[in-house]
């Protein structure tokens, strides 16, 4: 099995350019700025491109004007944040995040149903290790 690439912390400006991109697909950055939906600067959004690109997780094209792109899936990215939110949360545990979410947060049908498809998953996976 291939090894999972750690995805390097993200500030929230950059998270907000990449599910811009995840969105909206290859933009260039007069795109970007319009497609951000709110008033933000020029340069700003240069900057964090630049970071991104610089992370490899965007991908910036050679053609005038440059186009960029999302070099990383959405899950890539959430699921570095959720292992680091685990870790410093829950010392390596999810039951104080699952739990917490479920006393807290009002859960539709929906997501029950999938929470128990996924317990009942996991469920057979660790039985079959065993």
């Amino acid at each position: 099995m291939a090894k999972k690439r750690a995805t390097p912390r993200l500030s929230a400006g950059e998270m907000e350019v990449l599910q811009m991109l995840w969105q909206h697909g290859p933009v260039t950055l007069s795109d970007a700025q319009a497609k951000l939906g709110r008033e933000i600067g020029y340069t700003t959004i240069q900057t964090r491109l630049n970071r991104l690109v610089e992370k490899k997780l965007v991908a910036r094209s050679t053609e005038r004007p440059a186009q960029y792109s999302a070099a990383i899936e959405p899950a890539e990215v959430t699921a570095g944040h959720l292992d680091l939110l685990v870790k410093r949360t829950g010392g390596g545990s999810v039951v104080p995040l699952v739990a917490h979410l479920v006393r807290d947060w009002s859960l539709s049908a929906e997501e029950i149903a999938e929470l128990k498809q996924l317990l009942a998953e996991a469920e057979r996976q660790t039985k079959k290790k065993s």
